[in-house]
Formats: C-alpha cells, sequence, structure tokens
C-alpha cells in the first residue's frame, strides 16, 4: 500500500528538520535529473533518507526495451547497485559508471551494506560503514545513496525505492545460504550485467599491505605514527627502527658508489680523449720531424742545393773539349813587385813560355 502524499513533492529535495551529510541545514533544492550531472560533481550525492518521493503516481516498471528508446527527462529509468565498497577503488567507479550508462536517461541509486551485516556475512572491513558511505557519496556517477543496504534484495524494498534495475557483474554471487543472492533478481527481469576490473579489488589491496606489512609499518614508524597506534611491540619497534638506518647506510653506500662510478667513467673519458690528443700531437710531430730532417727531407734538398751553389762559385765551368781552340796573343806576364826576374815556373811551362820570356826582356830594355 502506497504512503500518504500530503507531503509528498514532485521533485527531489533534502528535508528542511535534517542536516545534509556536510552540516548542510538549508534547504537544498535538487533540479532535475539531467541538471544533476554537472551538480554531481559540486556536492556529494543525497542519502535516501534526504529525497522526498512522489508516491501519488502509482509505481510502474518500465521494460528494457523501454529504457533502452529513452525515457521522458521526469521519469529516469532507476538503476540499483549495492556493495560494500571497502578502500573504494577504480574497480567500485568503474562498476558504478557502467551502471550510470546502462541506459540513455538513468539515475543511479547505490546500496551500502553496514558493518554488522558485512561482518556477518563476508568479514571485517578496514573503512568503517561511515567511511564508506562518504567515499561512495563523492562517486560522480551517483545519484543517491542507499545506507544499510539489505544483504538480499526483497519485493518490498524494491518497490519502496521504485527500482527498474538491478546493476552487478553477472559472476554468480555465493552468500547466506544461496549458490546467487541474484537468482529472483535475474528470474523477474530485473538484472542488468556489468563487468568487473582486473586487477584491482580490495581483497588484492589489503594482500598487498600483508604481503608488505614491514615496509608499511617502517614507513609509518617514520612518518610519527607509534607503535601503540602500530600494535606493534617494543622489540619489533626497535627492530624496525635498526632497519631503517641500516638501510639509510646502505643508500648513502650505494650513492657513493655511484657517484665514484661516475667519477671514474669521467675520468676515463678524459684519459682517452687526452691519449687520443696526444697520439694525434705525436703523429703530427714525428711526420714534420722526417719531413724536415727525413732520408728524402726538405734539409737534404737545401744541403744538396747550397753545396751544389758553392762548388759552382768555387769553381767554374771549363769549356768543352769538342769547341774550336782560338790563338790568342800572349798576355803580358805578371811581375813580381820590387823584383827585375819574373816569377819562376814550371819545367813544362819553361818551353812554352819562351817567347813570351823574350818579348818581357825587351820592352824592360826599351823601358
Amino acid at each position: 500500500m502506497e504512503p500518504p502524499t500530503s507531503s509528498r513533492l514532485n521533485s527531489r529535495k533534502r528535508r528542511k528538520d535534517e542536516s545534509g551529510p556536510n552540516g548542510a541545514t538549508d534547504l537544498d533544492g535538487i533540479p532535475p535529473k539531467m541538471s544533476r550531472r554537472s551538480l554531481g560533481l559540486k556536492e556529494p550525492a543525497p542519502f535516501s533518507d534526504e529525497v522526498e518521493i512522489d508516491y501519488s503516481k502509482p509505481y510502474v516498471r518500465v521494460t528494457y526495451e523501454e529504457a533502452m528508446r529513452g525515457t521522458p527527462l521526469d521519469r529516469p529509468v532507476r538503476v540499483y547497485a549495492d556493495g560494500i565498497f571497502d578502500l573504494f577503488h577504480s574497480g567500485h567507479a568503474r562498476a558504478l559508471m557502467q551502471a550510470k550508462n546502462l541506459f540513455p536517461n538513468t539515475y543511479l541509486i547505490v546500496g551500502v551494506c553496514s558493518d554488522e551485516l558485512t561482518h556477518n556475512f563476508k568479514g571485517f572491513t578496514v573503512m568503517n560503514e561511515n567511511e564508506r558511505y562518504d567515499a561512495v557519496q563523492h562517486c560522480r556517477y551517483v545519484d543517491e545513496v542507499v545506507r544499510n543496504a539489505p544483504w538480499t534484495l526483497t519485493p518490498e524494498f524494491l518497490a519502496e525505492h521504485r527500482i527498474d534495475f538491478v546493476a552487478h557483474d553477472d559472476i554468480p554471487y555465493s552468500s547466506a545460504g544461496s549458490d546467487d543472492v541474484y537468482k529472483h533478481i535475474k528470474e523477474a527481469g530485473m538484472f542488468a550485467p556489468t563487468q568487473r576490473t582486473e586487477g584491482i579489488s580490495t581483497s588484492d589491496i589489503i594482500t598487498r599491505i600483508v604481503r608488505d606489512y614491514d615496509v608499511y609499518v617502517r614507513r609509518n614508524l617514520q612518518r610519527g605514527y607509534t607503535a601503540k597506534e602500530l600494535n606493534v611491540s617494543f622489540i619489533n619497534e626497535k627492530k624496525y627502527h635498526l632497519q631503517e638506518r641500516v638501510d639509510k647506510v646502505k643508500k648513502r653506500v650505494k650513492d657513493v658508489e655511484e657517484k665514484s662510478k661516475e667519477f671514474v667513467q669521467k675520468v676515463e673519458e678524459k684519459s682517452i680523449d687526452l691519449i687520443q690528443k696526444w697520439e694525434e700531437k705525436s703523429r703530427e710531430f714525428i711526420g714534420n720531424f722526417l719531413e724536415m730532417f727525413g732520408p728524402e727531407g726538405a734539409l737534404k734538398h737545401m744541403l744538396k742545393e747550397g753545396k751544389g751553389r758553392m762548388l759552382q762559385a768555387i769553381s767554374p765551368k771549363q769549356s768543352p773539349s769538342s769547341s774550336p781552340t782560338h790563338d790568342r796573343s800572349p798576355s803580358p806576364s805578371f811581375r813580381w813587385p820590387f823584383s827585375t826576374k819574373t816569377p819562376p815556373s814550371s819545367p813544362a811551362n819553361r818551353s812554352r813560355n819562351k817567347s813570351a820570356v823574350t818579348y818581357d826582356i825587351s820592352e824592360d830594355e826599351e823601358d
């Protein structure tokens, strides 16, 4: 039976006498569904008990074909998705994004189970229920949040929230003594499947923390958390501090090794460069030396040329033997100063110069 409609409104709004999750006390008018897309980026989604619903209109579910064709703006397709949403991560956000985009005009309602239900049926959570509610509220794809959502969806719950379809991944979810808690939803034709995001889940994140427990304990101790807050014994606290110091020493030694390797590498590069330059200069010097002082060097040619010029200056060239001889008139003989005698001559030249001597004597007599 429908509840009274005198105090119900057609549009979504917050109640006046209750404050919102962020401390809002005034009436917060919520624009129509399509305008909510931009508004959702500025404030968190409201809780279901803060939203007024007009129960004057009968609850008539839309079919899958009608939902795919698109419904009027004032009649969005109401899709419900539930979960624990512990350590809210990108896999949760992607699932809600898929649920939001199942149909052209979708109003997404997200149910979050309480700590009591979760601890009984699934296990202990890292985040408490209020933290999980707040995390889902601030997801951009969510239009409304149901706190303390039921573990199994009943027809009464579906009718109360006027749900058209339930979105969840298609893998059978066995829990609470059932092989698939969504089996009756699938049989009623209200199930809309989504895809899981591989490689990320709350269990994976917890596994990483447990696997690297020592690393995260040391990290938090270094950031100022006490051993009591981390539930670490006195001995383990000292052990972690000692490991931290050892790691710092190792890091310093590694840094020194890297710097020394860089220094040695630079020295090797410079030494190789100097050796190459020295080899080039030495080859150039040796080449210049050989060019000047080698067997066929410039110095040898200079000496040969100088020797030739010196010999030419000392002994002029004789006339060729084949050239014709001409009789030359005898020239006056050289006379020694302060002497009337002619210089001695060799026996070979005496007979040849006999006439010349006679000529000289006769000339003297005339003088």
